[in-house]
């Protein structure tokens, strides 16, 4: 059945084929699915090492990537294979204080793999595309969160409908002013 909003769904929740990259990044979250999935990309050995990012929230009593991390510990990803970066407090900080991380690590990714909540997908790609060079390749891995969210039934209960609409407004109020910096 098709629905005057199947544009939404479309622009919305996307992923990407998969490739071996340099990183998988996970933009924070207090989703214990986003790291259950860059683990189990970990194991495939589609990356080197995972950097979840992410400062103090109110969602868990540590900072995301304390809590992120100890996920990925409990599923067996080494200590090592996680990298830190712990005060962001936002998506485009996320972007920003990763790639810091990453440079501080003598990582400069050509290939990422970005391991996000799906309705999160688009403006987590488009933040990440401010930071990073133009050349870095983005595979895109959506994960449904906890919420239960998904592409199949986001309009069929009014707090998945807030929570794909609130993420389709940030995408049109983030970045309009991007444009023209993207078409130069």
């Amino acid at each position: 059945m098709s629905f005057p909003f199947d544009c939404i769904t479309d622009f919305m929740f996307f992923e990407t084929e998969m490739e071996p990259a340099d990183v998988i990044l996970i933009p924070g979250g207090s989703h214990p699915q986003l790291m259950e999935k860059a683990a189990n990309l970990y194991h495939q050995g589609m990356a080197p090492v995972i950097l979840p990012s992410g400062g103090s929230t109110l969602h868990v009593e540590t900072t995301e990537w304390e809590f992120l991390r100890n996920v990925g510990v409990q599923l067996g990803i080494p200590n090592d294979a996680i990298l830190k970066e712990d005060t962001a407090a936002n998506t485009f900080q996320n972007s920003s204080l990763s790639l810091k991380a990453l440079k501080n690590a003598g990582i400069y990714p050509k290939k990422v793999i970005l391991v996000c909540k799906n309705y999160h997908a688009r403006r987590a790609l488009l933040t990440y595309q401010i930071d990073f060079p133009t050349e870095t390749t983005f595979f895109i891995c959506p994960v449904i969160d906890k919420t239960g969210t998904s592409k199949e039934n986001w309009f069929l209960e009014e707090d998945k409908i807030k929570h794909v609409m609130t993420e389709l407004e940030k995408v049109g109020k983030y970045f309009k002013h991007h444009i023209p910096n993207w078409v130069k």
